[in-house]
């Protein structure tokens, strides 16, 4: 049976509209690949806490998630199985620095197809696109 994670992405825009994509680093599962940044929602954790965790551990900035989840998404990897919840955020206090992923970039809404995305992000990001 495979090993199945429940994950939280968020969906960060900044006052140009622009998406936060964090480029996952060679060390990580799903190398090179892009994705919305967040992590794993550990045992008694609400998936709001374990997102301001996260987005704090791996970017050093503090955020405020929305109140509702904007996209939920269950993807099959070969070895695992994930559900993604992503939700959308504003910063708070900092500014995010890659300190797990190889690079962070702003990109436009109508420029995110234009990057290699982790499968379980997708439909995330066609959502946003499609949005307005």
């Amino acid at each position: 049976m495979k090993k199945q994670l429940k994950v939280v992405a968020a969906i960060i825009e900044n006052d140009q509209h622009e998406v936060l994509c964090a480029l996952r680093s060679p060390k990580m599962s799903l190398p090179n690949k892009w994705e919305f940044p967040g992590g794993k929602v550990e045992k008694e954790e609400d998936i709001y806490s374990a997102l301001k965790r996260e987005i704090y551990e791996e970017l050093g900035c503090t955020i405020n998630p929305a109140t509702e989840v904007f996209n939920d998404h269950t993807h099959e990897y070969e070895s695992f199985i994930i559900q993604l919840l992503s939700i959308k955020c504003k910063i708070v206090e900092g500014n995010p620095k890659a300190t797990e992923h190889s690079k962070l970039i702003w990109l436009k809404r109508e420029n995110l197809k234009s990057l290699q995305w982790a499968a379980a992000d997708l439909p995330a990001v066609e959502q946003l696109i499609k949005e307005k």
